[in-house]
This record gives structure tokens, sequence and C-alpha cells, in this order.
């Protein structure tokens, strides 16, 4: 599967679609989704084209996996619900079988109240 340029996602980030962002840096950026299922839900993309996990670990530099990931805890931290707090979920769904709707990586974070064995 190629990447498709005209998702959601990459029209966030060329600006042409508005987002309410928490965070951004070179490599990542964060905001919150627009159909929450949790008091707080928010998403990590990174800026690069990847489609899903795979994808991104087989073509991302270590300086953008790094960044992905510490992305997390930057944003976990700065929200009040990291694990210092009550904690968090993060989930990504990958593929037709895991639920992925949106062709660009992206990881989900759930907090701010109790998230049960399963999100929806």
């Amino acid at each position: 599967m190629d990447y498709d340029k005209n998702n959601i996602f990459a029209k966030i980030l060329r600006g042409e679609i508005p987002c309410k962002k928490i965070y951004e840096n070179d490599y990542v950026l964060s905001f919150y989704d627009v159909n929450p299922l949790k008091k707080t839900h928010l998403l990590i993309i990174p800026k690069g084209e990847y489609i899903d996990l795979d994808d991104f670990h087989d073509k991302a530099s270590e300086k953008e996996i790094i960044e992905f990931n510490k992305a997390i805890t930057h944003v976990v931290k700065k929200l009040k619900i990291s694990n210092q707090q009550d904690g968090y979920r993060v989930l990504s769904n990958i593929g037709k079988n895991g639920g992925q709707e949106v062709p660009h990586l992206h990881y989900h974070i759930f907090g701010g109240e109790k998230i049960g064995k399963i999100v929806f």
C-alpha cells in the first residue's frame, strides 16, 4: 500500500484542516481528537509519511522513532495524566483487521478517567 497524501492527518500537517494542537516539534504533532471517546482523547502523529507502525519502523530514522516515543511522555505529563497522576492508555489500530481508519500512523491517548478493559 502506498501512502495516501490526501488522508486527513496529511491535510492537518499541511495546515489545510485545523486542529487543537497540544504539542509539536520537528518530528511529531499532537492534538485533541475531534470526536473524543474519553474525557481526555488526543492523537500523536509523526510528521513523516508513514502508513502504520510497521512502515514507520521500516523507514523512519532513529531520531524520528525516538522523538515519536518521547512525545507520548511529554504530552501525558503536560496534560497531567501520566503514571505519576492516574495513568493513561496508548492505542494504535494497525491495518484492516486492527481497525485502522486513517492510513497515517497515529497513537490515540486516553486518560482523565478510568478507561476499563476496552475503550470502545
